[in-house]
């Protein structure tokens, strides 16, 4: 019996769908544990491999012959001798195709909304590590904010609606995951942009941006603010694009505040934050619909798989937005810190230019979710 492998991106239709899925996980322990596919009706199994490598016979009653079965490892060899295995057992299963490797470079375009005059603007969510990325056209141009360094994905897109990438943002310095913005940006010609106090150390050139910074997309005058919101990184930068939505980068999510710890100044940093949260956002409007740049849980995602909330809503609900002794703030802030993320000091200094990790490299660098959020 073939086993048929299941692309990552149909993964991501059964999250978004909230189909359910039994997936055995054949990592080991401790890599599931920090790092899984998730979705709201998605059942896991974990035994590593190796344990199996014998036959699959004792785990045969522990898996389902009424769900859909996907087989996950790392990479994808160890899944497929696995299914065929489970297979030739008679049992019905896939398995990830390229593993969670492919899990964690995926990257699915959801239209989040229209603009004045006919433009509209994208969200790229990076299920499998909870970044997201976003694309403003209008009127034949396109900006990209916080791309990441899977940067065909955007090339072909704004190829496939027609439109020319002119400018290129990224909210901050970014710790968890390789941008991809100043090479979409050799790419095509486009204008790339870095906040200047998070900037200090590069080795490349870059359009300083600064607060008060009014970028023109197309010929409609669709207008995106530059607000100057340090607290995640010092030059932390966020975007009104349309007078719609607020592009907070990694300041806002939906369910939590962003950790200001990332360049080791976290005591420096949590009063910036908590100004930038409780005051500069506190003078937007409570319409604004914020798009941050990561996710944290898989219950985030809207109906269509979006990652989005009113400004007002966030002010209501969001724990890290109600608090209002500053002390209390502080140690909610500094004891509530995930771990680091990985090699986030070598992530880094690749985004300042300082080193130039190959492929590999890069990948390995970026293994596991994101940790960007405080808990």
């Amino acid at each position: 019996m073939t086993v048929n492998p299941m692309l990552a991106k149909e993964v991501t239709k059964k999250v978004f769908n909230k189909e359910e899925l039994f997936i055995l996980d054949v990592r080991n322990e401790t890599d599931f544990a920090d790092w899984k596919i998730e979705g709201e009706n998605f059942q896991h199994l974990n035994v590593p491999y190796f344990e199996l490598l014998d036959g699959v016979e004792e785990i045969l009653d522990r898996i389902p012959t009424n769900k859909e079965v996907l087989v996950v490892c790392a990479k994808e060899g160890s899944s497929i001798m696995i299914a065929d295995m489970l297979s030739e057992a008679g049992l019905i299963v896939s398995y990830l195709k390229g593993g969670m490797k492919a899990w964690s470079e995926h990257l699915e375009p959801v239209k989040v909304g229209d603009l004045k005059d006919g433009g509209e603007l994208y969200q790229f969510v990076r299920i499998g590590k909870g970044c997201l990325s976003y694309m403003v056209v209008s009127n034949g141009e396109a900006a990209i904010i916080d791309a990441t360094r899977m940067t065909d994905i955007f090339l072909e897109f704004a190829e496939g609606i027609g439109a020319k990438i002119t400018h290129v943002f990224d909210t901050h310095l970014h710790a968890d995951h390789i941008s991809g913005g100043r090479k979409i940006a050799g790419k095509t010609g486009a204008t790339y942009w870095l906040p200047p106090k998070d900037a200090t150390e590069v080795t490349f050139s870059y359009e300083p941006l600064d607060g008060g910074n009014e970028i023109v997309i197309g010929n409609t005058k669709i207008t995106i603010d530059a607000i100057y919101s340090p607290g995640h990184t010092i030059g932390s930068t966020s975007f009104v694009v349309d007078e719609k939505f607020l592009l907070s980068g990694d300041i806002l999510f939906i369910d939590s505040i962003g950790r200001p710890d990332l360049a080791g100044l976290v005591e420096n940093w949590v009063g910036d934050l908590r100004e930038t949260l409780y005051k500069r956002y506190r003078e937007l409007s409570d319409e604004l619909i914020v798009l941050p740049a990561h996710f944290m849980i898989i219950e985030e995602l809207n109906e269509d798989g979006s990652v989005s909330e009113k400004l007002g809503t966030l002010f209501a609900n969001n724990h890290g937005l109600n608090i209002e002794n500053e002390i209390e703030f502080k140690k909610m802030v500094t004891e509530n810190l995930p771990p680091q993320p990985n090699s986030y000091q070598e992530i880094r200094e690749t985004n300042m230019g300082k080193i130039t990790p190959n492929e590999k490299e890069q990948r390995e660098m970026e293994i596991g979710p994101n940790r960007c959020a405080v808990r």
